[in-house]
């Protein structure tokens, strides 16, 4: 709207309100109020230019034989042309339904004056054509106010004689007394700002042109026919007659909403422009067709406003970068096709604000969402992408909108199965290597392990030392129990491959002159709550809950209990009895004992995983 006030979109607006003309269904039959009298090319040649006081005179007369209601002079005759000046001065004040033409004097220019014989009557009018920037007729002229007094346009007095027989007198509007009616209608004059327009001249008593008629011919006679009385008398009866030029070495033509460019044939005859002036002028007056009117400025705003609102929604909702462009398209279309029907229905109402609004809003948004998207993105893969596989992480991004709260992930209650792992004996390697051997050993067995966390669908939450804890179940909470099961089954399972991953280390590392390992893992299920710890410059991920803590001690219960070594039992893999719960017939286990684990007052039955069961009843590890 800023834009349109400071008068950046008043050319494209003014281009829209053209192309609305041109689309508009017009009625193409022949006007039957109005005809027309064309001085052409011939009959310049023939009577020579400017037509003779005597020429006129007799074109005059002629047309008066047929009663015609007006006659409009569209000729300037401010001095004589010889011979005939003494005629047409006698034909013009015997004859009381002709109008003269003139030119109104404003600033440097002194105008045309009418005929002497009609000065200071009521019988003249000026023809002054209201041209925009662009050189494009939209507005028509009613008054003018030199200061002094006020003169009526050739159009208007063509149109209020015309009108006369039918009992349509101009009269003031009942709300405001300045304003003109003619019959039912009244005619607003045009502000500087209407519809499209930014500070226009708006001076005089203007109008917008509504170009009805342009399609509609207005039947023509040329000059040289009526002089020879070669034509149908029922053209002029009734009817506004205008005498006026259509030769194209007398250059008064205009361009209008109709032209198309600079191709012959573009423009209109100035006689015409005022021959359309005045047949709306009729059409108000008798039809009861209202010409076009613009919206009041604090609607214009509000519908700007409701457009851009929707584009913004539609920024929201419509994430897709390929469903965008034809939304948005969609959307200029729908309001392209809403201003029409507006327009058909005599409300000029804005068309580029809106589309702008529409188009930056929708934009905008979606470049604000990309933005946050991008932000959220990078926080949960900077949360979860080095612990969890590409599938998980693009799973979690999935349902991000389930996930986060405030680009941070929110609080979340949920049943989890947490696997802890520690090495037996590491301490005793950390005494006997180097830290930089230390440190590239413990990295290869981490990788290991932590590829098979991730093959398992779990999430490492952790690593302390040669301790690995990994959690099944996050981050997006599980809604069924079906699930919560998988998730049980998927840490066992893990925890045999992982004991399969360790066996082949072993022997790498035992050709290799490296040292070897045995494993322990404590497997729990149970309710946790999830989350982030931290402020925006540092934050991590947690999952918190008495079966983190228990999943810990069942790990670390008695390590000289079936205490693993480097060769066939090269891994303790204890669970809790919730786990147990949740695994079916898949694992054979064995029942350690209903135990009381460190800080736990409790007691809480435990079982050591040996393997899968097969249906022969074969017992396997998760080694292929």
């Amino acid at each position: 709207m800023a834009a349109r006030n400071f008068g950046l979109l008043e050319a494209i607006e003014l281009v829209a309100y053209d192309a609305y003309i041109r689309l508009r269904p017009t009625d193409p039959s022949p006007s039957t109020r109005i005809s027309l009298v064309t001085v052409s090319e011939r009959d310049i040649q023939a009577y020579g230019w400017p037509l003779s006081d005597e020429v006129l005179a007799r074109t005059i007369e002629e047309v008066t034989r047929h009663e015609p209601r007006t006659i409009g002079l569209d000729i300037y005759r401010d001095v004589p042309i010889m011979p005939g000046r003494r005629k047409l001065e006698a034909v013009l004040a015997a004859e009381p339904r002709v109008i003269a033409a003139m030119k109104f004097a404003e600033g440097p220019s002194s105008g045309v004056r009418p005929p002497r014989v009609l000065q200071d009557t009521e019988r003249v009018g000026f023809n002054d054509i209201l041209v925009d920037p662009g050189g494009v007729v939209r507005r028509g002229l009613l008054f003018l106010d030199d200061g002094s007094a006020v003169s009526y346009s050739f159009a208007l007095r063509l149109a209020l004689g015309y009108l006369q027989a039918h009992g349509v007198a101009p009269q003031a509007d009942p709300h405001d007394p300045a304003w003109l009616r003619l019959g039912q209608v009244t005619i607003r004059p045009l502000e500087p700002h209407e519809g499209g327009y930014v500070a226009a001249d708006a001076r005089g008593y203007q109008f917008l042109l509504d170009f009805k008629d342009a399609r509609r011919s207005f039947s023509s006679v040329e000059l040289d026919r009526v002089l020879a009385g070669s034509f149908d008398p029922a053209l002029f009866r009734d009817r506004i007659v205008l005498i006026g030029v259509i030769a194209q070495s007398v250059k008064d033509d205009f361009y209008t909403p109709l032209s198309r460019g600079l191709k012959v044939g573009q423009s209109m005859p100035g006689v015409v422009v005022h021959a359309q002036i005045a047949s709306q002028l009729l059409r108000i007056g008798l039809d009861d067709d209202a010409p076009m009117v613009a919206l009041p400025k604090w609607q214009e705003w509000l519908w700007v406003l409701l457009w851009s609102v929707a584009g913004a929604l539609i920024g929201l909702r419509v994430r897709s970068p390929w469903r965008l462009p034809f939304v948005a398209a969609g959307g200029l279309v729908a309001l392209g096709a809403f201003a029409f029907l507006a327009f058909l229905g005599g409300r000029w109402i804005p068309l580029v604000p809106p589309a702008l609004g529409w188009v930056s809003a929708a934009g905008m948004v979606t470049g604000y969402m990309s933005y946050r998207q991008a932000v959220d993105r990078a926080l949960l893969m900077q949360l979860f992408s080095r612990h969890v596989s590409r599938e998980v992480a693009e799973a979690i991004w999935r349902q991000r909108e389930e996930f986060l709260d405030g680009g941070r992930p929110r609080p979340e209650r949920l049943v989890v199965t947490v696997l802890f792992s520690d090495l037996q004996g590491f301490t005793s390697v950390a005494e006997k290597h180097t830290p930089e051997a230390l440190l590239e050993w413990l990295n290869e067995y981490v990788a290991a392990m932590t590829q098979e966390v991730s093959r398992h669908g779990g999430v490492v939450r952790q690593y302390a030392g040669d301790a690995i804890v990994a959690i099944f179940g996050i981050p997006v909470p599980r809604k069924t129990q079906s699930e919560i099961d998988q998730d049980a089954s998927n840490a066992v399972l893990c925890a045999l491959a992982m004991q399969a991953a360790l066996r082949e280390l072993n022997q790498r590392w035992r050709l290799q002159d490296r040292p070897t390992a045995g494993m322990r893992i404590g497997i729990f299920t149970g309710a946790a709550v999830s989350g982030t710890l931290g402020n925006v410059d540092r934050s991590e991920y947690v999952v918190l809950g008495d079966t983190v803590n228990t999943a810990s001690r069942l790990e670390s219960y008695e390590k000289e209990l079936f205490a693993p070594d480097a060769d066939e039992h090269s891994t303790r893999i204890l669970i809790g009895e919730p786990t147990l719960a949740r695994l079916g017939e898949r694992f054979e286990t064995e029942r350690v004992g209903d135990v009381a684990l460190k800080g736990k007052e409790n007691l809480i039955r435990i079982y050591r995983v040996i393997g899968m069961r097969q249906e022969s009843g074969v017992l396997t590890e998760e080694s292929g």
